[in-house]
């Protein structure tokens, strides 16, 4: 598998003519032709689709091509002219498709029709919708509501996902794990203690009047492309941007703009980062407290020589809670013990803040670097505090930024897919609907994961998704899972988890956003949130895969129908003709949130659902902006420190969207040819034993009866700091143990895995 890698450190910018040969090789491959010219005059417009890929935010005056590589990966992808069709099922097994790659798997192209799997022939066979409808209808009825799990992606509709939400309380559980869970759960814990709102306070618009942007634990150029559109035009402000991420990544350094036709002639890059620190994994609380330590010191010199103050005292003094505690905790932090779990000097720390001080109106971007980690919530609540400390929440150009991955991961949690009962509005649901629905909290993606070891989930339903690829403690769920009664899974290609079937289990294909969904009163549209909160129509344009597919809300009404009792004041039927319809539910059940959803389904740029911290209001238990001190200096719990255990980030590939693999080059990081390499500091390598380019078994440092290794790697040198390494997800995810989660959100720690590495 190694034997193909090649690796040789890119040094063109971003964008440019690497994106552009990346498409057109993404084009011929997929033979999706039909979509490139869609691309400048559908993807992401007023009028057109919005795109599958990230959540980044949509502009109401869009360039002429208002779209990034990953999204015209995802795009070519979903309307590829590779199919598999039931001919493909039956001419391989289950067994032998499980040795097939992931990108394999899912590259021979779209489902076509419903299938259920044959434990006799170690097959998938077609069925009809209705027989499909039918069997999964009987099997749930059979179920205690408890042990049923109805999980979500983030791709599904706002339409779709509260249909879903819907059915499954319905039915009686509170089940509803998402894929929020597995990345940003740890956002929506955080923010609502700090600010009293689960979501970021930005909108696009405020990139326009920012004085600077500070980055933590994000990758731009991989993982929201769009945004260095937004980054470009505030560079050519002289705005600064600072930037802490282990990795060099070059998203964060240079960028050549496809859509300035002189920079792509000169090919001379935007330098987007103007202060970039390789904060040590974990070390982003350390970092952050150096900076706010820096602040309060700045600021008592300023006080005592009548100079204006460093800190937003006003602000905080009308707008904040906790200030005092919290500044007496910055204070005893030792400098020594900062710049060590930081990996950065104090010189380096002081510059950041130095910048931050400087600037009057400040956003702060933030990824999963912040909240996959065991104090995940601390590290997004010590943002919060450096924001708090000079007013940088809910004015023009200041504020928290969130980046979402998933298209509508953010909002299908707006529309009540929640296993918590109290982001629902449960009595406006049961007035609407005339029923009770069940009061009690459902399980998250970790507890799901660990009743099903426990033998304990009975059925699961998957609206989109790679589930087994994507959770931690891969080996033991894999085990277990074929132990469940039944599994359900809405998909539009196989994957992974397919191949891993329950006692019945049934693949149900869909249509892709960007394909007409037809229904008894014409063409629907369906609508989405982005990272900002504002809410886009979008309406398909393409000729569906196969005239089988149903549309995701077909599908969901059809499990509704076949297993619920009628109840006349849940029109399935009406519904899945006339989407306005389900809108206008929407609208009933979050009033709030959706006031005259269907009049505004076409302004330019989405509209923008109500964040009270964007107004200085605080929906918190103290009616005010907290700031809360973090636990430890560490996001981690000491793993890395004494040389033995290191730090493993798992990260995604310039070739891959979540769990979809596009192909096994890294263009961005001059990886090729493999994905099953290590990222390492040459001095631990050498240290470790371990040749260049040598074989290596990584193994997880845990004491807990359950061996975690994996071997194959190839060791690849990088400029890291010393004690962290870098591997792909989801390959590594075999290495992540399920209690190796944030403490508040359960969100899994997979930016800071402790692992030992020996030569293979």
């Amino acid at each position: 598998m190694t034997e193909r890698m090649r690796d040789k450190p890119y040094r063109q910018p971003t964008g440019g003519w690497g994106s552009i040969k990346s498409l057109g090789r993404h084009i011929s491959r997929q033979g999706a032709f039909r979509a490139a010219g869609a691309l400048f005059r559908d993807h992401n417009k007023t009028g057109g689709y919005m795109c599958t890929s990230c959540a980044w935010a949509k502009p109401g005056k869009p360039h002429m091509g208002e779209f990034c590589e990953n999204g015209a990966k995802a795009t070519f992808w979903d309307l590829t002219s590779r199919r598999s069709p039931p001919e493909f099922f039956a001419a391989h097994t289950v067994s032998e498709l499980r040795g097939w790659s992931d990108h394999d798997l899912e590259n021979h192209g779209r489902l076509t029709h419903p299938m259920r799997y044959d434990a006799a022939s170690d097959k998938y066979l077609p069925l009809s919708w209705a027989d499909a409808f039918a069997e999964i209808g009987a099997a749930l009825k059979g179920q205690d509501p408890d042990d049923v799990v109805f999980y979500a992606s983030g791709r599904a509709s706002l339409e779709t996902s509260y249909m879903y939400q819907l059915l499954a309380r319905l039915y009686g559980t509170n089940n509803l794990p998402d894929s929020s869970n597995m990345c940003h759960e740890t956002t929506s814990v955080a923010l609502p203690e700090s600010i009293g709102t689960p979501v970021g306070t930005i909108l696009l618009e405020d990139f326009a009047q920012t004085d600077c942007v500070l980055s933590f634990g994000q990758n731009v150029g991989t993982n929201s492309p769009r945004l260095l559109h937004e980054l470009q035009k505030l560079r050519q402000r002289d705005v600064p941007v600072v930037v802490f991420n282990p990795l060099r990544e070059r998203g964060w350094e240079e960028f050549v703009n496809p859509q300035h036709p002189g920079q792509m002639l000169t090919n001379r890059p935007t330098q987007i980062a103007t202060q970039y620190y390789q904060v040590s994994a974990a070390g982003d609380i350390a970092a952050m407290t150096g900076m706010a330590k820096a602040l309060l010191e700045w600021d008592d010199e300023a006080r005592a020589a009548g100079r204006e103050r460093i800190l937003d005292a006003d602000f905080i003094a009308r707008h904040t809670h906790g200030f005092d505690a919290f500044q007496q905790h910055v204070r005893a932090a030792d400098w020594s013990g900062i710049t060590a779990i930081s990996g950065l000097p104090r010189a380096s720390l002081e510059a950041a803040a130095r910048t931050y001080a400087c600037a009057r109106s400040v956003i702060a971007v933030y990824g999963m670097g912040l909240t996959q980690h065991r104090l995940g919530s601390d590290n997004v609540q010590m943002l919060i505090n450096l924001l708090l400390m000079r007013g940088n929440i809910g004015r023009p150009g200041a504020g928290i930024c969130p980046v979402r991955g998933h298209s509508n991961v953010q909002g299908q949690r707006t529309v009540g897919i929640a296993e918590k009962t109290d982001l629902v509005p449960l009595d406006r649901l049961a007035e609407q609907y005339g029923f009770q629905p069940p009061r009690e909290d459902g399980m998250n993606t970790v507890e799901v994961c660990e009743a099903v070891i426990a033998g304990k989930v009975r059925a699961f339903l998957g609206l989109g998704g790679n589930f087994l690829r994507a959770v931690p403690e891969r080996e033991l769920m894999e085990e277990a899972w074929a132990g469940m009664d039944l599994s359900v899974q809405i998909a539009t290609k196989l994957n992974r988890t397919h191949l891993v079937p329950a006692r019945i289990t049934f693949l149900l294909p869909t249509l892709v956003r960007s394909e007409i969904d037809e229904q008894a009163t014409g063409p629907q549209i369906v609508t989405m949130e982005d990272s900002t909160t504002c809410i886009h129509a979008s309406r398909g344009k393409f000729r569906p895969a196969s005239p089988d597919l149903l549309s995701e809300p077909r599908i969901v009404a059809g499990i509704a129908q076949a297993t619920l009792a009628g109840n006349p004041a849940v029109p399935w039927d009406d519904w899945v003709a006339d989407y306005a319809l389900i809108r206008d539910a929407i609208e009933a059940s979050f009033p709030d949130d959706f006031r005259d959803f269907n009049g505004r389904l076409d302004v330019p740029g989405g509209f923008a659902r109500p964040v009270a911290a964007r107004e200085r209001r605080w929906q918190t238990d103290s009616g005010k902006a907290n700031f809360l001190n973090p636990r430890a200096l560490s996001a981690d719990d000491g793993a890395g420190e004494g040389g033995e255990i290191l730090r493993l980030i798992t990260l995604r590939s310039n070739d891959q969207f979540n769990t979809t693999i596009y192909g096994d080059d890294d263009r961005l990081r001059g990886i090729h040819g493999s994905r099953m390499i290590v990222m390492i500091n040459p001095d631990d390598r050498i240290r470790h034993g371990i040749a260049s380019r040598g074989t290596v078994r990584l193994t997880t440092a845990a004491q807990d009866g359950v061996t975690r290794s994996m071997g194959g790697f190839r060791a690849i040198d990088r400029d890291l700091p010393p004690g962290t390494i870098a591997a792909y997800y989801p390959e590594c995810n075999a290495l992540i143990p399920l209690w190796h989660h944030d403490e508040k959100s359960k969100t899994p720690a997979a930016k800071s895995v402790p692992v030992r590495i020996a030569p293979d």
